[in-house]
């Protein structure tokens, strides 16, 4: 028997059937040395809080080197850190991800890449998860020299910034509307 396609169906609510990480929301140990937390919300276009989101990070550890074992710059030595988190918004829209600031990372044509940690978002009513990147405010020099942030518009680059706050660091995800966060293709 042959089956007709099926139509697309959105990435979320669903999230429980196959998406829990053991980690959660641990990308590196709380005790780690330098440990920070990144906090923020997911909104809606017309910035309400998206309370069923999930909110995924990958990144490199304070010397720019990854867990995985492709070789980029060599093999995290961090105890405990997995360079990946994977948390829920709670009923508030609000996600906290415990970590290290990362380090420069090798970046195209050469030249390397500012700290950052790339982010995907999955949420009802998304078709694709969106991928952004969490570029960190008091990093301004790297960030000036980085490929990738430079070929966002200036006036739209605030929305991929990380703003200090006690013990870490604030970054907001707006799905579209005012202030939309930039997003890439994945």
């Amino acid at each position: 028997m042959i089956f007709g396609p099926t139509p697309s169906q959105t990435v979320g609510p669903f999230f429980a059937i196959g998406l829990p990480f053991d980690g959660g929301a641990h990308a590196a140990p709380g005790d780690v040395p330098g440990a920070i937390t990144i906090s923020g919300a997911v909104l809606d276009g017309a910035g309400e809080p998206v309370h069923d989101a999930l909110v995924e990070t990958w990144q490199a550890d304070p010397w720019g080197r990854f867990v995985d074992l492709h070789g980029w710059g060599g093999r995290s030595d961090l105890e405990g850190f997995l360079g990946f988190a994977r948390v829920a918004t709670d009923e508030n829209g609000n996600y906290v991800v415990v970590t290290v600031k990362p380090g420069p990372t090798p970046g195209p044509g050469g030249g390397a890449q500012a700290p950052h940690i790339d982010v995907s978002v999955f949420a009802r009513g998304l078709l694709h998860r969106c991928v952004t990147r969490i570029y960190f405010a008091d990093e301004e020099e790297l960030n000036a020299a980085d490929r990738v942030l430079g070929t966002v518009p200036e006036a739209r680059r605030g929305t991929l910034l990380a703003r200090p706050t006690d013990g870490g660091y604030r970054f907001d995800i707006r799905l579209q509307g005012p202030g939309e966060t930039v997003f890439f293709d994945p």
